[in-house]
């Protein structure tokens, strides 16, 4: 009879010390939570980098000149250059191939830059 309570208390001793291992704090299903949380993660940081390259890539060229900032004045603000003449192409139907980007009446939104001489 003493051998078997000695098994009994031994399985017991044996499940109390599993039972941290399987379900506590540190188990192995937390550990293959967390893992999984690291791996998207992970992805995540992969495309916001890709996408903080290409704005740092864009800073970088309009701090170096000033081409990348007439292009984008050009092309998202219709602006023109003080002294460029601009002419407006229009297709059969009489209406402009290509609307203008945000401009006032009378402005044109194709350019062709041409100096003005006094």
């Amino acid at each position: 009879m003493s051998m078997r309570w000695l098994t009994i208390l031994f399985v017991a001793l044996i499940a109390l010390l599993q039972y941290p291992l399987w379900l506590g704090k540190g188990s192995w299903l937390r550990v293959w939570d967390l893992n999984q949380q690291i791996d998207k993660q992970k992805e995540t940081n992969t495309t916001l980098k890709i996408r903080n390259d290409t704005v740092d890539a864009e800073v970088r060229d309009l701090k170096q000149g000033y081409a990348a900032i007439e292009e984008r004045a050009r092309s998202e603000l219709g602006m023109i250059k003080q002294d460029e003449v601009f002419y407006q192409m229009m297709d059969g139907s009489g209406l402009p191939s290509v609307p203008p980007a945000s401009s006032a009446p009378g402005e044109q939104a194709e350019s062709v830059p041409q100096s003005r001489s006094p």
